[in-house]
């Protein structure tokens, strides 16, 4: 399985935030679309970091009551790790793991943003792959036998 497929299944739909949008502002928004994670995108759409519950609090620990205000430009995450549709789901895997991120956007071939996977995506898109394979092999044996 690769990360197309599963951007196939639940859809390629990227919740984005603008580098002045402040962190009451994101926080919302992550509540709304109950994600944990927003890119953040300048007015032409062109990728500039991540934000997510973990910078936030980062943010908080750091700046007391003052970080509701500060901008996602200051709090954000500038160094993305990113796969593309032909990532294999245990590459994808491997990454979050070896850099300890639970986002991955997700780059199409001409460069441009095909979606954004979490580690939740690819956790379910295991399971049912493995719930597959169980149940493919308990047709197998009851066939056979």
């Amino acid at each position: 399985m690769d990360i197309g497929s599963i951007l196939r299944s639940k859809g390629n739909q990227v919740v984005s935030v603008g580098p002045d949008d402040d962190a009451g502002t994101i926080a919302r928004i992550l509540a709304q679309h109950r994600i944990g994670a927003a890119l953040v995108r300048d007015a032409a759409g062109d990728v500039l970091g991540i934000v997510s519950e973990r910078d936030i609090v980062r943010c908080l620990a750091s700046h007391g009551g003052d970080a509701v205000g500060l901008p996602a430009a200051r709090m954000m995450t500038r160094l993305l790790h990113t796969v593309t549709p032909r990532t294999t789901l245990p590459e994808a895997l491997a990454l979050m793991t070896d850099r300890r991120v639970r986002h991955l956007p997700v780059i199409a071939e001409d460069g441009s943003l095909a979606g954004l996977v979490s580690i939740g995506d690819l956790v379910k898109a295991r399971i049912d792959e493995a719930l597959y394979e169980a149940e493919e092999l308990r047709h197998y044996v009851e066939s056979a036998g």
